[in-house]
């Protein structure tokens, strides 16, 4: 059976520098109209960097939208142009909130936070080989690096105490592509 819904009209309500919000009328499959909420993002990468001791570099920041400190990793938003690459964004987000670069780069897939009503796609790798250079974070940027061992963080995430989705998921797709299994 096809679910696929008709958009019959959009008007935007907020327009910013990397997001838009529309709101949509859409037609459903049985011919009955509704309204569809829609977040247009601009996406983003998130790197997970796995150093040479088996330990994961996460970013301890603020996260103003929850109010509160969150362990994640490194990550920004495509926002350097419509055509910006996704490897060439996570490279330059590892550098700037990590120090470091990778000798070794694996795409671990992407993912949509909320696709209820948001079009974020959020691109994911690993990061191995790191070598250690100076922190060049954003202006608007602060943050606490942390490393923490592979199997610690993942408790962390089985407690509930490492919440970010994008973290979770590059775990657990690190973990099922034999990513995390032993030093490299």
């Amino acid at each position: 059976m096809d679910f696929t819904e008709k958009k019959l009209s959009e008007r935007y309500y907020f327009e910013g520098r990397i997001m838009k919000a529309r709101l949509d009328e859409a037609e459903l499959p049985n011919g009955k109209r509704t309204t569809r909420e829609v977040c247009e993002h601009v996406g983003g990468v998130g790197i997970l960097p796995i150093d040479d001791e088996g330990n994961v570099i996460l970013v301890r920041q603020f996260r103003y939208p929850f109010a509160e400190m969150m362990l994640e990793i490194p990550a920004g938003k495509l926002d350097h142009g419509p055509n910006e690459d996704h490897r060439d964004c996570g490279e330059r987000e590892l550098k700037e909130e990590t120090g470091c670069t990778a000798d070794e780069l694996t795409y671990l897939g992407c993912i949509y936070p909320s696709p209820g009503f948001l079009t974020e796609v959020t691109h994911l790798y690993a990061a191995r080989g790191l070598h250690q250079g100076e922190v060049q974070p954003d202006e608007d940027e602060f943050l606490e690096l942390v490393r923490i061992p592979v199997e610690e963080l993942e408790q962390m995430i089985v407690n509930n105490e490492v919440r970010d989705a994008k973290t979770v998921a590059a775990m657990y797709r690190a973990r099922l592509k034999g990513l995390l299994d032993g030093r490299r």
